[in-house]
């Protein structure tokens, strides 16, 4: 089978996306139930905190969506998710159906956070914004294969 098509990694970024752009977007038309949920955390500066998570999530989702600076975007996506998962999806700290959700949550998460990191390391692909793919280097979406090891 053949995985080399360039739709591939743009499939991939849209896909990846769609929680973040929703997310981000109910942030905004949402704004103070968000504030009101992210209380139940008592969290400081809520209202700074809930800005820059929109700003994440929306610019993020704009990068990864054009491929524009998206192992930047993807590696700072990454880099929110993780106090992200760890406050609002503390199984740990829940009880009954509450805990099952929470960390099916948890480790959903923790696979975007996977995707992102491959992002970041990969690169958008080729129908991205701002691709240099210079001559003789593989595109950023290839990972390159050590010599000698042509059997992976």
């Amino acid at each position: 089978m053949r995985l080399h098509h360039p739709l591939l990694p743009l499939l991939g970024r849209l896909l990846m996306v769609y929680i973040f752009a929703t997310s981000g977007l109910a942030k905004i038309f949402s704004w103070q139930a968000n504030v009101q949920y992210m209380s139940t955390r008592h969290l400081p500066m809520i209202p700074v905190l809930l800005a820059a998570a929109t700003v994440i999530e929306i610019g993020g989702s704009i990068c990864l969506i054009t491929g524009y600076r998206a192992r930047e975007a993807a590696f700072i996506m990454f880099l929110y998710m993780i106090p992200l998962t760890l406050l609002f999806h503390n199984y740990w700290a829940a009880s009954g159906m509450l805990a099952g959700v929470q960390e099916t949550h948890f480790r959903k998460n923790l696979a975007i956070m996977g995707g992102l990191l491959l992002l970041a390391y990969a690169g958008p692909g080729p129908w991205s914004l701002g691709q240099q793919a210079t001559k003789g280097q593989p595109a950023s979406c290839e990972i390159p294969v050590p010599k000698g090891r042509n059997d992976l």
